[in-house]
């Protein structure tokens, strides 16, 4: 029978192990299979609600369904990589009788400079973790998809071994009652 040592460091890698398997079902898993996009905050401007390094899931939204209040990720031009993650804090109509939102971070004094137009929308927030952003932006997308393989394969060789162990325990035992 192991001791309190031995158990307390099983109990201590499988909460590692849960641990890193939750952080990359919510940051890489969950988002791909719902069609979402994770993106990272990098600033303060939505403090306190969303601090630096908070990892952000947002998914595509019909233009009528954000309003006041809602948060959303939009590029900073229409097809121009760099993002932003505001909340609507107003929403109109422009002199062409396009949809145009107006934004602000939770932190900042005054709204946007400039409107949004529904074509810059990336999508509206869905959930947040904090600072798993962090390690989604150190891991590029090639560098995720290894890290999903190398802890996939670190936990399937945690299983294998702790299945022979008790296997090989099993046999010791019974050899031991004959």
């Amino acid at each position: 029978m192991p001791g309190p040592l031995a158990w307390v460091g099983r109990v201590l890698a499988w909460l590692v192990i849960l641990g890193v398997v939750a952080a990359l079902v919510v940051a890489v898993l969950v988002p791909r299979v719902a069609g979402a996009t994770p993106y990272t905050i990098l600033t303060g401007s939505m403090q306190p609600s969303y601090p630096p390094g908070t990892l952000v899931v947002v998914r595509p939204a019909d233009v009528g369904d954000i309003g006041v209040g809602s948060v959303i990720t939009y590029q900073l031009e229409s097809g121009e990589p760099t993002v932003v993650t505001h909340r609507v804090v107003s929403s109109g109509v422009n002199g062409k009788g396009e949809v145009e939102f107006r934004t602000q971070g939770d932190a900042n004094g005054t709204p946007d400079e400039l409107p949004v137009r529904p074509v810059q929308v990336r999508g509206e927030l869905w959930y947040s973790v904090p600072f798993i952003g962090h390690v989604n932006n150190w891991l590029s997308g090639k560098e995720r998809q290894m890290a999903v393989y190398v802890v996939a394969g670190l936990l399937l060789g945690y299983a294998a071994f702790m299945l022979t162990s008790s296997l090989r325990d099993r046999r010791r035992n019974r050899g031991a009652a004959s």
